[in-house]
């Protein structure tokens, strides 16, 4: 295996690991246990496990991108909307994906309350660059956008408590179920 599909492998188990176990809680010993290397292996591919969280990190905010980009392409307004927010479902079963979402928010606060800002300055930027495609695909306006991450939000919420789809606090949504 190349150093880059290696460090491919590193990004992918260090999006399961940290899913389940936060960047606090996650060591660098089970990423590289889960690729198969070691150690100081894993530390020739990224400098430091802050390096590696945040590859993961804009790993998972970019597969999100990449499901909405997918789901919506040639479209805006209300039909890019329903079209991503119908594709984001099918992504936040994926559990880890999911968690992986949540991490990254839970992370931020525990690293900034510890006085590191870098993983928050990286992942601001990303879910920014996120938050203005959707803009833009949905046709420039922010409240459009904001509203459809904020049904996405309420959506990561539902999905993670472990709400059945059939289940009467998914009515509200509507139409708009999804979103970021």
């Amino acid at each position: 295996m190349s150093a880059e599909e290696r460090r491919e492998s590193v990004i992918r188990a260090a999006m399961i690991e940290f899913a389940r176990g936060g960047y606090r809680g996650t060591s660098t010993e089970a990423i590289a246990r889960r690729v198969g290397v070691s150690q100081p292996y894993l530390f020739r591919l990224f400098p430091s496990k802050q390096a590696i969280f945040e590859a993961a990190a804009d790993r998972c905010i970019e597969e999100t991108w990449r499901v909405f980009d997918e789901a919506s392409a040639g479209l805006t307004g209300e039909a890019a909307a329903e079209a991503m927010s119908g594709a984001y479902m099918g992504l936040v079963e994926d559990r880890e994906q999911l968690m992986m979402q949540m991490q990254i928010y839970v992370s931020v606060f525990a690293a900034g309350m510890a006085g590191e800002d870098g993983i928050g300055q990286t992942a601001r930027k990303r879910w920014e660059d996120l938050f203005d495609r959707v803009r833009i695909r949905l046709g420039g306006d922010v409240k459009d956008a904001t509203q459809f991450f904020a049904y996405g939000m309420l959506t990561n919420t539902l999905v993670a408590l472990g709400y059945p789809r059939d289940h009467r606090i998914w009515e509200g949504l509507g139409e708009h179920e999804g979103g970021e």
